[in-house]
């Protein structure tokens, strides 16, 4: 009975080991991907929008961008700040309270 016991907890021990490593390679992936660049097409479905809506958003200074032969690419992070600098959560008051 207590083999079995010792079996789990170095089973349990063993699953929370292989959590971590999981958990600090999909950091590190993220933080990766934050300095990736993407092109128009990835920018347009990430954000469900139009190449006429793209454009708009380059010309009014609203998404910052790079341009290498007529070909538009853009950081990820540039995109993710975007996001967040735009996000409204109707359900949040400005004294805190919900």
């Amino acid at each position: 009975m207590t083999e079995i016991i010792d079996l789990l907890l170095a089973l349990s021990q063993e699953i929370k080991d292989l959590k971590t490593r999981i958990d600090i390679t999909r950091a590190t992936r993220v933080e990766r991907l934050k300095d990736t660049w993407i092109d128009n097409q990835d920018v347009m479905q990430m954000l469900h929008i139009s190449q006429r809506t793209l454009q708009t958003l380059r010309t009014n200074g609203t998404i910052p961008f790079s341009r290498i032969r007529g070909k538009f690419y853009y950081k990820v992070s540039d995109i993710e700040k975007l996001l967040q600098d735009h996000y409204y959560n109707p359900n949040f008051k400005c004294d805190g309270n919900k």
